[in-house]
């Protein structure tokens, strides 16, 4: 399995970016796919999943201004994120959770600034 996500970049604070994520391979039907992110100097950290049958879950820093959504006959998941802050910089990872495997694709930077 490979993921490969795209549309990181430079946006200024309280812009919007959006990124996307396609896995690729051998994937079960059932399966969790989302966002997670290392800002500089700090710990890995969930943003945002959501299951095949819908549900999501979204870290408290991304409710109200992220939103996550999945094309499953793609195998795509993406992620709008809207007001960003600077505090959002980071290097954004796309994953791929098959119980009990989970794969992860290479990162994306994310750099909110003026």
């Amino acid at each position: 399995v490979q993921l490969q996500a795209s549309g990181g970049g430079l946006v200024q604070p309280g812009g919007s970016l959006g990124l996307s994520c396609a896995a690729s391979g051998s994937i079960s039907s059932v399966n969790d796919m989302g966002w997670y992110r290392q800002a500089p100097g700090k710990q890995l950290e969930l943003v945002a999943t959501m299951s095949s049958g819908g549900s999501t879950n979204y870290a408290d820093s991304a409710k109200g201004r992220f939103t996550i959504s999945r094309d499953n006959g793609k195998n795509m998941v993406f992620l709008q994120m809207n007001n960003l802050k600077p505090e959002d910089t980071a290097v954004y990872y796309c994953n791929l959770q098959v119980v009990p495997l989970r794969y992860w694709g290479q990162g994306t930077l994310v750099t909110v600034s003026s």
